[in-house]
């Protein structure tokens, strides 16, 4: 792409296959629960579905930046071996952090003694884990290989891969759903572990081509060390480890509040429909960071465009959260009782902001990870939980707001927080680099 001639037109082709990608991710989750509700046992076996996954997030949640660091650090041989060392060692460190948890004397430790799961819910849960084993390192090794397709311009293979992953994840769900007895936490753990198995074996196809440009290319003469890659790259990892580590604390205090089972309730629920329009904004942090230029050619282009569709997102959600849209999502979709779903407008309406906000922090992260300057990026992200944690205590110890209501109004509060706190240097970095 010639980024000198960028256009909001030439900027959408790029990032439609990214914003594809994280929308079909999105309807994943659903499909599988839906799956493990109609077999035996649901509550349990959705409860323990619900424990794995979060444990696998929080195991995962040191590489998901990777794709945003290979984005950014992949120029030439040289950054990229140094770069695929790193993204191998840390997707096999957490690999091996996934293999301590299910050691039994760990895990029940952890599941009974701490979280204090049932007995049959944390048997199923240690199940589930076992059946996840491949999920975080191959999380890892997939999001390392997909940034260099994006930093290639290659985003529909980014797309193609998921396509591969929800259909083998569909394929195997259906399979053990239709012709083997067992659990459904099983199901669920088996369908999600081979969905990413196939899509990171996809993904390394897809990029070989490109590693052999990457390979004979000798224009750049650039070089990183580890330490600097560490340096880069640990600011990130905390960011994720943040964002996934606050969630739990969000359920504790909501289930200290007033109306708490209406408010965890609807929460999941709110927030599949509030993720589809975030998922948007997630999305959009890869394009800058791959397209932005060295000189930051492509910054006034990408800005408006930013502008434009997180406004529209705005907009779209709230139209459906100020109209008869919201019943029909939340009724006659979700399947919520007309009480519930009168319940959930008012949070929903609060909500509708967050999918702008995300584009903001999107943008303002992609600018930081362009220059290389990371570290502000988890000192936001640890203001937004504080802000989140403390937003929460607030409102529901000291003014008795509703949970899910006390929730959503602590996420936005969280989120202004971070956006506000990234705005200094990121315009030091902008006028340093248009001026």
């Amino acid at each position: 792409m010639n980024i000198s001639d960028l256009s909001f037109k030439s900027i959408f082709k790029f990032w439609l296959p990214l914003m594809a990608t994280w929308l079909m991710m999105s309807v994943e989750g659903p499909f599988i629960s839906a799956i493990i509700a109609r077999m035996a046992e649901p509550k349990y076996n959705l409860a323990a579905y619900g424990v794995a996954f979060s444990f696998a997030l929080i195991i995962e949640a040191p590489v998901i930046m990777l794709m945003s660091a290979s984005t950014a650090l992949v120029k030439n041989k040289l950054t990229f071996k140094k770069l695929r060392n790193f993204s191998y060692i840390l997707s096999i460190a957490i690999t091996l952090l996934m293999v301590v948890l299910v050691i039994p004397p760990v895990f029940y430790f952890i599941a009974q003694d701490l979280i204090e799961l049932p007995d049959k819910v944390a048997h199923l849960t240690h199940i589930a884990c076992i059946v996840l084993l491949p999920w975080p390192g191959t999380i890892g090794y997939r999001r390392f290989y997909q940034g260099i397709l994006i930093k290639n311009n290659l985003t529909r293979r980014v797309a193609y891969g998921t396509v591969v992953r929800l259909a083998s994840m569909a394929i195997t769900a259906l399979v053990f759903y239709l012709f083997f007895d067992v659990h459904g936490v099983i199901v669920g753990a088996a369908a999600l572990s081979m969905g990413v198995t196939m899509e990171a074996i996809v993904s390394k196809i897809m990029v070989v081509g490109t590693l052999k440009k990457i390979y004979n290319d000798n224009t750049s003469s650039e070089t990183i060390s580890y330490k600097e890659i560490y340096d880069f790259y640990l600011p990130l990892a905390m960011t994720s480890i943040l964002t996934l580590g606050v969630h739990p604390m969000v359920t504790f205090f909501i289930g200290q509040s007033r109306m708490a089972l209406e408010s965890l309730a609807i929460l999941p629920v709110l927030n599949s429909l509030v993720f589809i329009f975030r998922s948007i904004g997630l999305s959009f942090q890869e394009v800058p960071i791959a397209i932005l230029g060295d000189k930051f050619e492509g910054y006034k282009e990408l800005k408006k465009f930013g502008i434009i569709m997180g406004l529209a997102s705005i907009a779209i959600l709230g139209i459906i959260s100020l109209t008869p849209l919201s019943t029909i999502w939340y009724h006659n979709v979700s399947g919520l009782s007309m009480e519930l779903t009168n319940f959930a407008q008012t949070p929903t309406i609060i909500m509708t902001l967050m999918p702008g906000l995300t584009f903001l922090i999107s943008f303002q992260r992609a600018i930081l990870v362009a220059s290389r300057e990371t570290k502000p990026i988890t000192t936001a992200t640890a203001m937004e939980v504080i802000g989140i944690i403390g937003g929460l205590f607030v409102l529901i110890n000291l003014f008795d707001f509703v949970g899910v209501t006390a929730a959503v109004v602590a996420y936005i509060f969280g989120r202004l927080l971070a956006n506000v706190y990234l705005t200094p240097p990121y315009m030091k970095i902008v006028k340093k680099k248009i001026s």
